[in-house]
This record gives structure tokens, sequence and C-alpha cells, in this order.
């Protein structure tokens, strides 16, 4: 077997969430971690996720939860919890967030990226259709990937985790979310994100003698603390897709 690397994406300061992942990373021998963005932005504990993080090195690249707190503003912000992240985090943290790339290419063999790799704020395998989400079919996320050849890009933004193969062989992997299993989103028109539980997710893969392997592990945590810290902070809405993992 070949390095495996760890795949954390959408932790959403779930700062609980992120523990458990992080203690079975290192139960599992794992020291590559890659972090697909979208870490702070939420009602729960963005300060504790941060000095968490800081704790390991990981090859980090931009979400567009972490472009809201440098772009948006308390006056003109749609996203509700934005004061109070920004509340929790030093001017030095939002200064380092703002280096970060779009995209990264990990020992010439993976590409990571939140959305896909031109935009952070565009699902990569779903399509959102007026009648809820699909997989996009192959020709759409080929097109996405055009000039891409890596044999692996994982992606994360959906907070779904699933792996679909390409004709050429490639593998195009989403993380999943640790720290929010559901959501709702008005745009691009409204839909609904669901794991259908509220475990926290998060991948690992590795490349073996016949290919690469995938792994997405599921994880219990106290959810329920989480839930009741995004109620205490006015977000019943994160309450609900933290408890259920539906939205």
């Amino acid at each position: 077997m070949g390095q495996k690397y760890a795949i954390l994406s959408d932790i959403h300061g779930n700062r609980w969430a992120l523990e458990v992942v992080l203690s079975d990373i290192e139960a599992r021998g794992i020291r590559r971690l890659l972090n697909l963005g979208d870490f702070y932005y939420g009602p729960l504990d963005p300060k504790g996720t941060s000095e968490l993080l800081k704790q390991y090195r990981m090859d980090t690249v931009l979400g567009n939860g972490e472009r809201i707190l440098y772009e948006a503003t308390d006056a003109n912000s749609p996203y509700l919890s934005l004061p109070f992240v920004l509340g929790q985090l030093t001017g030095k943290e939002v200064d380092l967030i703002r280096q970060l790339p779009l995209t990264r290419i990990i020992d010439r063999e993976i590409l990571i990226c939140h959305g896909t790799p031109a935009h952070d704020s565009e699902y990569l395998l779903e399509g959102v259709q007026e009648h809820g989400v699909t997989l996009r079919s192959t020709p759409e996320i080929e097109a996405d990937l055009a000039g891409i050849s890596c044999p692996v890009v994982a992606c994360g933004h959906s907070h779904v985790a699933k792996t679909v193969w390409l004709p050429d062989g490639r593998m195009v992997v989403n993380a999943g979310s640790i720290g929010l299993p559901a959501y709702s989103m008005d745009s691009p028109r409204y839909h609904v994100m669901e794991c259908g539980s509220p475990h926290a997710s998060y991948t690992i893969v590795d490349k073996g003698k016949r290919g690469w392997n995938i792994e997405h592990v599921r994880l219990s945590y106290d959810w329920e603390k989480a839930a009741r810290q995004a109620e205490g902070n006015g977000r019943r809405d994160w309450a609900q897709w933290l408890e259920t993992g539906r939205a």
C-alpha cells in the first residue's frame, strides 16, 4: 500500500466533530492531512476549531466559507452567523485565510479543491434541478476538470460523501462534511443537501496495487452538544441539521 491521505472538508467550526476525526486519523497512523476548506464558518466554535487546526500540519485550500469572512460585511451580509464568527477570530487569522489558494496538487497525484477547481461555491458532482439534486453527468464533470491530469480529484462543498469514477480512470472524491451533515440553500435555486445521519464524515485515500482505494469514514461524536451550541447562538436550523443529518 502507498501513503494514506486523510481528506477533511467542511468542518464549519464544529470542534467536537473535528476532535473525534483527528483522533481517528492519529489512531490509524495517517500523517498526510488535506483540508478542503469551510473550516470556521458556523454558529459553533470557530475559535476552538482554529486552535485545534494549528496543532496539525495540513495542505489547505480556500472554501467559500473562508471567502465570506473577508469579503462580506455586517451591513450587507446574508450570512447570519458572520458577526459571531468574526468576533471569535483574530485579524491575523482572517489575513491568513486570504492567502489560501483555490487548488493544490499533492505529490503530483491528488488535486484538492473546495467546490470545483475554478469556483469555490459551485458543486463538482451535484446538479441542482427544479425537482432536486442529482448526480451530474460524466461530460459535465469532465468539463470542469479539463486540463487536470491528476488521477484523484478531491472536493467538498456539498457535504455529501461520494466517489465518482471517470472513463479515463480518474477518481473524483467528495470527502463529505466533518461538521455539518445537512443544510438548505437558496442558490442557484432552493435545494437541500442531506447525509441522512448526524455522523462526522471524512475520507481516506491511498494508492494500492490495482489503483486508488477510497474509504469514506463516518464517526459518532456528541452532536447533541453541537446542536445545543447552535441553538444557543440563534440557529435552530443548524441544530436540526446537526442532530438529524436532515434538512
